[in-house]
């Protein structure tokens, strides 16, 4: 397991969840929640949190369908990311399964009696929590990253 502290974005169509571990990658925890809807102010808001965390990776989210394909959503994570990691340079940005994570976050959530009015506002954070706790635990396994790299286009 690589040690460092790395950042996760759940993107959405109007927020943008995410979420920090500790450097030795044991535990992930909310961040904050951006607005969405304005993508270059989305950007550059990720930009100013990548740089106040100094990760080693960012991890984004890429929604799948249950059969593992690839529709609209998962077209506009690519571009989205695609962008992150020109502005974030030299820190990669990993694309990783997301599949199930906004449902087991928001189970998490209401198990733990947040209502799902109040829930709309972290659950993307939530989001963002699971995924990276999913990377980091596939990383120990794998002893490999997790995901695959998204390739800097300037």
């Amino acid at each position: 397991m690589r040690r460092g502290r790395r950042i996760s974005v759940d993107v959405g169509d109007a927020r943008i969840g995410v979420a920090s571990c500790d450097p030795d990658g044991i535990l992930a925890t909310p961040v904050e929640t951006v607005p969405g809807r304005d993508i270059p102010k989305a950007h550059k808001r990720l930009v100013e949190i990548v740089a106040e965390y100094e990760p080693i990776e960012v991890v984004v989210g890429l929604p799948r369908s249950l059969k593992g394909g690839e529709g609209p959503a998962a077209a506009k994570v690519r571009t989205f990311a695609k962008e992150m990691a020109r502005r974030v340079a030299p820190v990669p940005v990993r694309l990783v399964d997301e599949r199930m994570t906004t449902v087991t976050a928001t189970q998490g959530l209401r198990a733990s009696g947040v209502s799902s009015k109040k829930g709309r506002s972290v659950v993307d954070q939530a989001a963002a929590v699971v995924i990276l706790q999913n990377a980091l635990e596939t990383e120990k396994v794998s002893g490999r990253p997790p995901g695959e790299t998204v390739e800097v286009v300037i």
